[in-house]
């Protein structure tokens, strides 16, 4: 057993003594994990939240967010359930859930599970988890010095778009329960439906900003992907259905701008570590950087498409969809090599 394995008096009481077996699994460089045998013989997950290029204060927060994110989650069979915690050690248990492991027609069931952890919550939890946090006026000035950058004329509408979908993305008033980092890879099959793993950046929003990663290509995730027209259909049926009758209600607000606030956002193009260090979409003119298997531009391709086909008689982002298409096919002009996202058939983890 390591002997690294933060397991404190009370953590070890919860597991009914020191375990025989430790197993360090792969994780971020912001946390370790441990899948442990417990007193009783039973598997659980150790996970420690580090300070790796963070702030004590840093890590102490996301320790506290995802502890959060999962007291909440337990509400439901969406998550290992969290078994006990150790702030002092930043230390947290967990149930282990043991995947069930590959399979071609993953998405639907993805779809309901998201949707049940969305419908967890509501306004009695405000102030739970932070607010979701989205686009700013400086991503959409972002966006609009990029198309300058590339010798896009800016539809004289599109200022003005763009300030109404930042206004109408706020999360004020929305209280579904977000993963965070929703992707393929935090997913478990399980018998019972899937569960979702890793709640560090859970909060309080509106759900289709995570239903739209479907359509934007999971626009958090190193494993970009393209679902294609009839499961993209399926999926955001299967969403819309499982909250209508979890809640009673039509899910609120518009994915058209969901999947254009994922757009404009530049930090949506490169892993978390890198998030906050630099504007991203300034870098694309000029360089092409990978984050995974796909490239910057080939992801902001893709998005581009996205939002142009969505908005192509939207009441509020007409000329921004004009703008995403006229954008799209100078990228492809200037660099007629870049590739289509991976579509969801060709999944390459497990």
């Amino acid at each position: 057993m390591p002997n690294s394995l933060p397991l404190t008096a009370p953590l070890l009481s919860a597991i009914g003594g020191i375990p025989a077996q430790a197993e360090p699994l792969d994780s971020s460089p912001r946390s370790r994990v441990w899948r442990v045998r417990a007193g009783d013989g039973r598997p659980v997950i150790v996970k420690q939240i580090t300070d790796d290029g963070d702030t004590t204060a840093d890590a102490d927060a996301r320790f506290a967010r995802e502890a959060a994110g999962l007291r909440l989650a337990g509400r439901g069979s969406v998550a290992p359930a969290l078994l006990a915690t150790d702030p002092a050690a930043r230390v947290m248990l967990l149930e282990y859930v043991d995947d069930l492991g590959r399979t071609e027609d993953w998405m639907p069931g993805y779809a309901e599970a998201l949707a049940r952890l969305h419908a967890l919550t509501g306004p009695a939890d405000a102030g739970a988890l932070p607010a979701w946090s989205g686009p700013t006026a400086a991503d959409a000035e972002s966006f609009l010095a990029l198309a300058r950058a590339l010798d896009v004329p800016v539809p004289a509408a599109v200022p003005d778009e763009l300030a109404g979908l930042l206004a109408r993305l706020d999360p004020t008033g929305h209280h579904a329960l977000l993963h965070g980092d929703p992707c393929p890879g935090n997913d478990r099959r399980t018998p019972d439906g899937v569960r979702f793993v890793d709640f560090e950046r859970a909060a309080l929003g509106n759900g289709l900003v995570e239903l739209a990663y479907f359509r934007i290509g999971f626009p958090t995730c190193w494993c970009a992907l393209s679902v294609t027209a009839a499961p993209l259909t399926e999926v955001e049926a299967v969403y819309r259905g499982t909250w209508r009758d979890l809640t009673g209600k039509d899910v609120p607000g518009d994915l058209a701008d969901a999947c254009a606030g994922w757009l404009i956002q530049g930090d949506a193009l490169v892993e978390r570590a890198h998030r906050g260090t630099a504007d991203q979409l300034a870098r694309v003119p000029t360089e092409d950087f990978e984050w995974g298997y796909v490239s910057a531009r080939e992801r902001l391709v893709h998005r581009l498409g996205v939002v142009a086909d969505l908005t192509r008689d939207h009441d509020h982002l007409h000329a921004l969809g004009r703008l995403a298409s006229t954008l799209a096919t100078r990228l492809l002009e200037r660099w007629p090599a870049l590739r289509p996202l991976p579509t969801q058939d060709e999944r390459p983890w497990y």
